[in-house]
């Protein structure tokens, strides 16, 4: 049975239909086009119809593809899918989990809490199949477009050509019914780690290729497993040099093996032989079907800029991770987030098309993060030097019984969101005694309010906001919202927010996170941190 007999409602997501592009007659010109389908594209687009930006989703495909793929989603990706209408609906189908177990051999060398603390709305992570998390995402576009969202996916329409000039794109678009061509103001590339787009810039990716190849099997079965993450290295069943086990929803089970560089991909891949793998590991008694499966290779690696002129990429057709710590998807997700304020920004006229360079200079710094941490969970996990491997093996011994060498086993570090340190949207930091998890540059983290709603609702835009904690507000520019919160109510709050200050004042961006905190501040510095963090300032 294929995913599609499965699942088929989630498949054909958005068939094909003959658009008014194709009668006009004439080239039509539109405001935005996105390349791509997938979570990345359609996120980008919602997030513009939101903001009253027209956005057009070209896909050459009608709905998700086959097999689960990506599957783990972070707190900060459901809370992103949370304002675009979809993160409830994600977190009650996936399984959520908070709790990770290391081992080597036999032996658990420890275990993980990703969420020890309250008054979050949403888990560290759930597990979800990708086509879950799309037909989620399509549906929060369909009700969107109920309420008048500017918001179009067309399936199969796949882009054979494309002319960029400095004031907008052309493209050669092929159908069902034949080609036709439109024109867009701005591009954005959501196509992929083989973009097409990209090569057709005849841009190129920088960075690593490992010599590493790992099999995955999706297996249903029923179990008692808990819902944990569990990574062996060195696995006492044999069955690769690594191994993960992860639950997600309908009784699907994702198990994956290192198998090694010098490999036979169609060896490996008869039904046969994984049967004989994962018996190693589940034991000859479970019973169990194939569901997917895959051998992967991966990259760690990113285009030297994502922006180049009206052409902007964005997930995996930007940058490329390991798999390991679950960065691909969860990071994607969050060039949506940080995209879509501003490019709306820009179309509307409230801020300089230089303010685009910042997403560039953001989300760059934020896959370098990605691939660094992406490229030393590799490497630990698949040692390249008989002298790393005798590093790893005693890090993995003394975790057992030394809390100091935990922190040194990296079996995938899981995915957080980038702070913007450094970011020229933001201003020095003026409060004294803050936490530094909400210095400038910082994602906010939620925290659950007396009143029983949360944080981040009251920050989910479309615009700026002043966040006031028992200080005293300026005078404020015309249509600045303020939320004032009492900290003594909110202890969460106070903690997360006020650290050792007694007040505080922060200017939070559209995509919720710092631009600026003082302890105190007049007009003049509200309206230069709010001019420095929409690309005004010199």
């Amino acid at each position: 049975m294929t995913w599609q007999d499965r699942y088929p409602l989630s498949f054909r997501l958005y068939p094909y239909t003959r658009s008014p592009d194709q009668d006009a007659g004439q080239t039509v010109r539109h405001s935005v086009t996105i390349v791509g389908g997938g979570p990345v594209g359609v996120a980008t687009a919602l997030d513009l119809a939101l903001r009253g930006i027209p956005a057009l989703v070209l896909d050459d495909h009608e709905g998700v593809g086959q097999g689960s793929r990506a599957i783990c989603f972070a707190k900060r990706t459901l809370e992103i899918a949370h304002r675009l209408g979809c993160g409830a609906a994600m977190r009650d189908k996936g399984v959520i989990w908070n709790r990770g177990r290391v081992f080597h051999d036999r032996d658990e060398v420890y275990s993980f809490d990703l969420l020890p603390e309250d008054g979050h709305r949403y888990p560290a992570f759930i597990n979800l199949q990708q086509p879950w998390f799309e037909r989620f995402m399509v549906e929060a576009v369909d009700r969107a477009k109920a309420q008048g969202a500017p918001i179009e996916i067309r399936g199969r329409n796949r882009v054979t050509g494309m002319e960029a000039t400095a004031d907008g794109v052309t493209l050669a678009i092929d159908t069902p019914d034949g080609p036709y061509t439109l024109t867009t103001d701005w591009l954005i590339a959501c196509d992929g780690a083989k973009s097409a787009t990209r090569d057709r810039l005849g841009l190129d990716f920088d960075g690593r290729v490992f010599e590493d190849n790992f099999l995955i099997a999706d297996v249903k079965m029923s179990a008692d497993f808990p819902t944990e993450r569990w990574f062996w290295f060195e696995p006492w069943f044999k069955s690769g040099a690594s191994a993960l086990l992860h639950k997600q929803p309908d009784d699907i089970w994702r198990i994956d093996f290192q198998l090694g560089w010098d490999i036979d991909r169609k060896t490996e891949l008869d039904p046969a032989r994984i049967r004989k793998r994962i018996d190693l590991m589940l034991g000859p008694d479970v019973e169990y079907d194939l569901d997917w499966t895959s051998i992967y290779t991966f990259q760690c690696r990113r285009m030297d800029r994502f922006r180049h002129g009206r052409v902007i990429f964005a997930g995996d057709a930007a940058h490329q991770v390991s798999p390991f710590g679950a960065r691909g998807a969860n990071s994607g997700l969050q060039d949506a987030d940080n995209l879509g304020w501003k490019l709306a920004a820009v179309l509307k006229g409230d801020a300089p098309e230089t303010l685009l360079d910042s997403y560039d200079t953001e989300r760059i710094h934020a896959a370098d993060e990605n691939i660094r941490n992406s490229t030393r969970s590799t490497d630990f996990i698949t040692p390249k030097t008989p002298q790393s491997r005798i590093f790893r093996d005693a890090v993995l011994h003394l975790a057992r019984h030394a809390p100091f060498a935990r922190p040194m086993v990296n079996s995938g570090r899981l995915s957080v969101p980038a702070t913007y340190d450094g970011s020229p949207l933001n201003t020095q930091d003026a409060l004294p005694g803050g936490p530094a998890r909400t210095r400038p540059g910082a994602p906010c983290p939620d925290a659950r309010l007396a009143d029983g709603s949360y944080l981040l609702d009251h920050l989910k835009g479309p615009g700026f906001t002043l966040l006031v904690l028992g200080a005293t507000p300026p005078r404020l520019p015309t249509g600045l919202p303020v939320l004032t919160l009492e900290t003594a109510a909110n202890p969460q709050l106070r903690a997360r927010y006020l650290g050792e200050a007694e007040r505080a004042l922060y200017l939070i961006r559209p995509d919720q996170h710092v631009a600026a905190r003082w302890a105190a501040c007049d007009a003049g510095k509200l309206a230069r941190a709010l001019d420095r963090a929409q690309g005004k300032a010199p």
